[in-house]
């Protein structure tokens, strides 16, 4: 799987086909939670949730991890041109696949439309990955799809998304076929759903998730 040849284009493409809609589900809590010190992101991409939780957290670490060069290229250079400062800011180059999460080394995880890339077997392996690197009581935020329960609005989910998964596949050689809610995985690994949104008819979603202090994942 690889984001490089959509690098140039992401932000044109997601003001085209969804204006701020998706920017709004990264953004919906971040105002809501307490201030970490460390934050992990996964799949950035071209750096709006970045750019948003430096403004909100300047005093904050951040890693960001992602397969694309050119993603990571795109997002420190929105940064920069934001006038925020990056020397807190650490772009990692990795596959989230074969990266191995340093154990209890942050406060805030954030998988924003990046879950939703991987089929059941891979988040089967990621989820534990991430809650291995997650404090006791730390958020997860994530924001993605999801389909409706029934009814016209889930008919109308399924063929945007079937479309979706054909184009992206085409392109990035995505491994998922289709979306996999990551739910169960998340509260197998020791997270409680705290709060969601849900916008788009239904399309899309915003969740607040916090790791039980009891638990230590995996």
């Amino acid at each position: 799987m690889s984001f490089d040849a959509l690098a140039p284009h992401y932000r044109w493409m997601e003001f085209v086909l969804a204006g701020d809609k998706l920017q709004r589900c990264r953004t919906a809590f971040l105002d809501q939670i307490e201030p970490p010190r460390d934050v992990l992101i996964l799949g950035q991409g071209v750096g709006r949730f970045l750019v948003e939780c430096r403004r909100q957290w300047p005093g904050a670490r951040i890693t960001c991890l992602d397969s694309s060069s050119r993603m990571l290229t795109v997002a420190r250079g929105r940064l920069r041109r934001a006038g925020l400062a990056d020397e807190r800011v650490t772009f990692l180059h990795a596959d989230v696949l074969t990266w191995s999460a340093p154990q209890a080394a942050a406060d805030l995880i954030v998988t924003h439309f990046f879950l939703d890339c991987f089929r059941p077997d891979q988040l089967e392996q990621i989820v534990p990955q991430l809650a291995h690197a997650a404090r006791p009581a730390a958020s997860w935020l994530l924001a993605d799809f999801q389909v409706p329960a029934a009814g016209p609005l889930r008919w109308r989910a399924c063929l945007m998304l079937k479309a979706m998964y054909a184009f992206f596949q085409r392109v990035t050689q995505l491994p998922a076929n289709r979306l996999t809610a990551p739910d169960d995985f998340i509260r197998r690994n020791g997270f409680k759903l705290r709060q969601r949104y849900e916008s788009e008819w239904g399309l899309l979603r915003s969740d607040h998730w916090e790791k039980l202090e009891s638990t230590t994942g995996g």
